[in-house]
């Protein structure tokens, strides 16, 4: 006897279920996102539209938001890619409900709310803290380096860009005198109409590096002017940087120092895996309960240590409160934020080495708030909750990284890769959601 197979028959006409919810299955993360984002207040989203006196009909905001935010959650981030999941996945289109927007109108979308997402991250954060899923008991705090949307190849150093500088003024001077010798002897040949375009064109690339060049050397100068004037020099403290002058002049970086080309406000920073790349410190803190972000933020500094403060406010400024304690590793120790968790009510645990603590040899007389976060930590009860602080904050990282995929901002400038974190650290939090709670 034959056997017998369910029937297939893949050009047969069929007709649609009665709901797009039959097909996919109970549970799935677009439902979530899709009733996440009818609870929200999205009125931001539709300010722009509001007395324009547009004739066309624009896309529904709401609907490019919840194609948009799934996309992150199920780590597509490329508007192409988005786009081309609007045709061929069920997902994408039960979210887009029949529509079907283009990848400009998607990455344009995305471009102009950038600064709306935060907003976003914030409602949905106070959510989960009404229904019992946030305590702010003990926040952790850490940070790691992604990718900018700029190559480290496309950075020059200062030194390098007074030596370009100088050598394209003098090949700007031979072609500009080479091009007005060419021009009187071919007037002299032909007529003064012969136009001769191969020596200017040559001439107006050699323009436009030398003014990117000088662009990217005002930034460095204006850089370090603000760092010294901070560090509370001036410009007549001397350090004329003369002939045997130790001291750097004011306002004048180090030949070391680099701008880059493609985007002026990222950094080469040091990551463990790939060495030296183009990048910005990514911050998160992270609720110890349900390892839920609670506060984030992008900065153009390679080291930690200025950013613990910054998460804490933002905490209390997110949610109402600060934490009652906060971890963190060894990157952001320093007396002035020990004080600062103190001054906060915030009991601190934050390493003072490669261990949880520092010997007594090391902590200065004078620096006694981190001579009590040394004791803090050599107690027993101490040790036991630094422990916490990978369990807690490393896996955040480990979700974004990993898990959706993101290492590289999509953006240029810090504002828009601000913007852009907190719809990462947003897609994040609603993955982690889908499951723990059920929207009425």
């Amino acid at each position: 006897m034959g056997t017998h197979f369910r029937p297939y028959e893949p050009d047969q006409d069929l007709l649609f279920p009665p709901s797009p919810r039959d097909w996919l299955p109970d549970g799935h993360l677009a439902y979530f996102v899709s009733d996440t984002v009818d609870a929200l207040d999205l009125e931001p989203f539709y300010r722009r539209y509001r007395g324009s006196g547009r004739r066309a009909s624009p896309h529904e905001p709401r609907m490019l938001l919840k194609v948009l935010i799934y996309g992150y959650c199920s780590g597509v981030f490329s508007s192409r890619k988005i786009a081309r999941g609007l045709e061929d996945s069920v997902a994408f289109r039960y979210l887009a409900g029949g529509n079907n927007p283009s990848h400009r109108t998607i990455c344009r979308f995305r471009q102009e709310h950038l600064a709306d997402f935060q907003g976003l991250f914030v409602q949905v954060v106070r959510i989960a803290r009404e229904v019992g899923l946030i305590q702010l008991g003990t926040v952790a705090v850490d940070g790691s380096k992604v990718k900018a949307n700029a190559s480290k190849h496309k950075a020059m150093s200062y030194e390098r860009m007074q030596k370009e500088e100088k050598r394209l003024r003098k090949e700007i001077r031979r072609l500009t005198n080479r091009a007005s010798q060419v021009d009187a002897e071919e007037d002299a040949l032909f007529g003064p109409d012969f136009r001769g375009d191969e020596i200017p064109a040559e001439l107006e690339r050699r323009q436009d590096r030398l003014q990117k060049i000088r662009e990217a050397k005002a930034r460095l100068e204006a850089r370090q002017r603000e760092e010294d004037e901070a560090s509370g020099r001036s410009p007549d403290d001397g350090g004329s940087g003369g002939r045997g002058s130790k001291r750097r002049p004011f306002g004048r970086p180090e030949d070391r120092k680099q701008d880059n080309f493609t985007d002026p406000d990222s950094r080469i920073m040091g990551s463990p895996k790939k060495g030296f790349e183009q990048a910005y410190n990514a911050q998160v803190g992270v609720d110890g309960k349900r390892q839920l972000i609670v506060s984030n933020g992008v900065g153009n500094n390679a080291a930690d240590v200025g950013e613990l403060l910054g998460q804490v406010d933002q905490v209390k400024s997110n949610l109402g409160g600060h934490p009652q304690r906060a971890l963190a590793d060894a990157g952001y120790k320093s007396e002035d934020n020990f004080r600062g968790l103190e001054e906060r009510g915030i009991r601190g645990y934050v390493a003072l080495g490669k261990g949880e603590s520092a010997p007594p040899s090391q902590v200065s007389p004078e620096q006694e708030a981190t001579g009590r976060m040394a004791r803090r930590l050599r107690s027993k009860g101490g040790r036991s909750m630094y422990k916490k602080r990978k369990h807690v904050v490393e896996p955040a990282f480990g979700w974004i990284k990993q898990v959706l995929g993101f290492r590289s901002f999509s953006v240029r400038s810090l504002p828009k890769a601000q913007g852009e974190w907190s719809l990462v650290c947003l897609a994040t939090n609603l993955r982690r959601l889908n499951g723990m709670m059920r929207w009425a």
